[in-house]
Order: structure tokens, then C-alpha cells, then sequence
């Protein structure tokens, strides 16, 4: 696919950039700016070039209704003061806007499009609505890896009606990505939790060719626990996995891939509890799983010691109380301290384990962290995303 960094005349193009600005909003304030931080550099890149910014977003599910609760205002606020440049959000009905509408005033440079899903033209990706979109630019760039998983208007209709480009955090995201699935150093590890396996399980068959080592924590090592006969009291555990749980035991037996689940917890009685170290033999009927023990941090950790690469999506225990987050910290320290020496290649992602390392304060510890969740699993499992398919096509 091109890319947006390789055109050289850009000086006053109208460039229609597609971002994932959905972050987490409570009471009309933005609650983790992380997705926000990530694109700055796409924007500085066509600010540098001269471009004028056309910015299509969305945040939440409105179904293609429009609700002020979930307006892109409070994005456009915090990206003004990131940016320090004056940004307008156009509230005006899409179809009722025109090309010469965007920029009346010559100093602009950069500007909103209300949220894109208010309009159900865009999710049930209308050719007519990706049209008229692109009559408002020049170019159309793609910087929202995290929905090109999605046949939206915004994200692969377009594409056919301008010139289109991946932008720099896509090209990067996608980068990170091959270095955990085709351009491997190895050994290579993927740490993965979370609560249910079988929606991870056709990542997890189709990494166990790749990887040497396949580490399963969170809710989903309850049901591998259960699986292989312990008790897992009243635990977190999904009904008619043992198939799935089967298949992957029986895979990476054949392709020399480990699977490892732990072999001591830390329990308690209640979310709010204090933990309690637990071999698996002595958990009890009335005890919640929620968190890794330390015979099973000691174990993962020395797998990280000798891991060329690393894949982390998902904690290992319930990190929110923090009496059963020294699992994922452990972890999250094990992969710094061989980022740190530049003896591991580190991709982490999912809502979960970045807001983890976001209370650590280490997210410039790794290499790449990823803000895409859907996206980066679909990929994860071999899927070709509808976005970046209409990119490769654009050429």
C-alpha cells in the first residue's frame, strides 16, 4: 500500500484523515487520552506539509442517531491544547455540507467532522455516503488501524473514490504486528489472558505454529485448569470448552509449541478480598481465582529471560484490586528489564493490559503498544482486514 510519509506535494491539499479517536468518556471528560496521543504525529506530519486536515472520527455505538453525550467536542478540546492549534468541529449535517464549507477562513488548518456514526450510511458502508465524504478532499489517508476491521464507509468504501494512503501509525501498528507473526525472532512467547478462551482460540491455533511458547492467564487458565481436573471453586469459567481446550493441547504437541497455565494462584473470597497463595490441589469450593502465584511469575519470567520476542495481550489477574495485580506487574517488569538491555522486541495490546501499564506509568517501556482491540485480534488470527485490503487495492 502507499504511504502518506512517501508523497512529496502535499502543501495545501485537502487531506480527509480517517482517526480511532473512540477513547473512554464519563460525565463529557475523556478518561484515558491514549488513543489521542497516538496520532498526534500523523497530524503534526501534514500540519509540517501544509496540508488542510480533514478529520473523521467516531466514539461509542450511536447507531446512526445522533447524541450529544457521544460528540467528538471534548477530542477536539484536548488535540487543540496537545497540538496548541485553534481546531473547528463542524456540527452541521454531513450531506448538507460542501467542499468550500470546510475551510471559510484561509487560516484553518485542521478540521472535525462530527461523530461519523451518527449517520447509519457509514456502518452499512453506502457507497453514496463514502462519495460524498470524498468530494470534501484531495486525498484520503487511513490512520485508524484499529477500525479497519470494520467495511464502514469511512474505512474501505472510500477508497474508491480517492487516492488513498496508509498514514504513520498504521504503517507502524502493522510493522509491530509482522514482527509477531511472519518476521520472527525467536524464541517468541505470547502471554495472553483475559476471561474467555473461546474467543481467542483461533488466535491461539494459529499462532502455535509461529510460537515457542503459548502462556495462558487470566479467567481463560481457569478452564484449562478445570480441564485438567483441578477445582476452580466459583471462579470465572466458560461452559463447553474442553473441545477447543483439547485442540490446542493436541496442535502444540505436534508442533512443538508449550502450552503454560499456572500451577499456583492467589485466591480469594471476593473481588475485594485480600489474596491468599494457593497450590491447584487446595483450592476450594467457595474460592475466586484472581491472580497468578509466584511458582507460575517465577516460570513465566524465565521464559521472558530467554524470549527474543514478545506477545502480551490480556492480564493475569484481576490487576483492579490490587491485591491480585502482582501477576501482570511482574510480567510487565520481566519484559521492561530486557527492553531495557535491546534483547527483546515487545508488542503489547488490549484495553485491559494498557490501562495496566498506563497505572504503572511504562508505556513508553515497550516497543509498541497497541490501542487496537478488535483489529489486532482479527489480525493476530490470519483474518485480512477490510481496511487495509481497500488500501492494498488503491494502488
Amino acid at each position: 500500500m502507499k504511504n502518506i510519509k512517501d508523497q512529496e506535494n502535499l502543501s495545501q491539499k485537502k487531506v480527509l484523515l480517517r482517526l480511532d479517536l473512540n477513547v473512554p468518556l464519563r460525565s463529557g471528560f475523556i478518561t484515558d487520552e491514549t488513543r489521542i496521543d497516538k496520532i498526534i504525529p500523523i497530524i503534526k506530519f501534514l500540519i509540517k506539509k501544509g496540508s488542510k486536515i480533514i478529520i473523521i472520527s467516531h466514539v461509542g455505538r450511536p447507531k446512526g442517531q445522533i447524541n450529544k453525550i457521544l460528540s467528538l467536542k471534548p477530542i477536539c478540546k484536548s488535540l487543540e491544547k496537545k497540538i496548541n492549534k485553534k481546531i473547528h468541529l463542524l456540527d452541521e449535517n454531513i450531506f448538507e455540507l460542501k467542499k468550500e464549507d470546510l475551510f471559510k477562513n484561509s487560516q484553518d488548518e485542521i478540521v472535525f467532522l462530527e461523530n461519523i456514526r451518527f449517520y447509519k450510511e457509514e456502518e452499512k458502508n453506502d457507497a453514496s455516503f463514502a462519495k460524498h465524504l470524498a468530494s470534501f478532499a484531495e486525498l484520503y489517508v487511513n490512520d485508524a488501524f484499529s477500525c479497519s476491521h470494520r467495511s464502514h464507509a469511512s474505512i474501505s468504501k472510500i477508497t474508491e473514490f480517492l487516492p488513498s494512503y496508509a498514514g504513520l501509525q498504521l504503517e507502524t501498528e502493522i510493522n509491530a504486528l509482522k514482527k509477531v507473526t511472519t518476521e520472527i525472532k525467536k524464541p517468541i512467547t505470547c502471554i495472553i489472558g483475559g476471561s474467555k478462551i473461546l474467543t481467542k482460540i483461533d488466535i491461539i491455533k494459529n499462532l502455535i505454529p509461529k510460537f515457542d511458547n503459548i502462556i495462558i492467564v487470566g479467567g481463560m487458565a481457569n478452564n484449562i485448569i478445570n480441564y485438567k481436573g483441578y477445582n476452580i471453586g466459583k471462579s470465572v469459567k466458560e461452559v463447553n470448552c474442553e473441545k477447543a481446550i483439547k485442540e490446542i493441547f493436541e496442535t502444540s504437541k505436534n508442533l512443538s509449541c508449550d502450552i503454560i497455565f499456572p500451577e499456583d494462584v492467589l485466591v480469594g473470597k471476593s473481588l475485594s478480598d485480600n489474596s491468599k497463595v494457593k497450590e491447584l490441589k487446595d483450592i476450594k469450593d467457595d474460592d475466586l481465582i484472581l491472580d497468578i502465584g509466584p511458582k507460575t511469575i517465577q516460570k513465566i519470567k524465565d521464559i521472558i529471560k530467554i524470549s527474543k520476542t514478545v506477545l502480551w495481550n490480556g492480564p493475569a489477574g484481576y490487576f483492579e484490586n490490587p491485591n491480585f495485580a502482582h501477576g501482570s506487574y511482574e510480567i510487565a517488569k520481566a519484559i521492561i528489564k530486557k527492553n531495557k538491555e535491546d534483547s527483546i522486541y515487545s508488542v503489547i495490546g488490549g484495553g485491559d493490559t494498557i490501562a495496566l501499564i498506563n497505572q504503572l506509568n511504562v508505556i513508553e517501556e515497550f516497543n509498541f503498544v497497541s490501542t487496537a482491540g478488535g483489529a489486532f485480534l482479527e489480525y493476530l488470527e490470519g483474518k485480512e482486514l477490510p481496511g487495509i485490503r481497500a488500501l492494498n487495492q488503491n494502488v
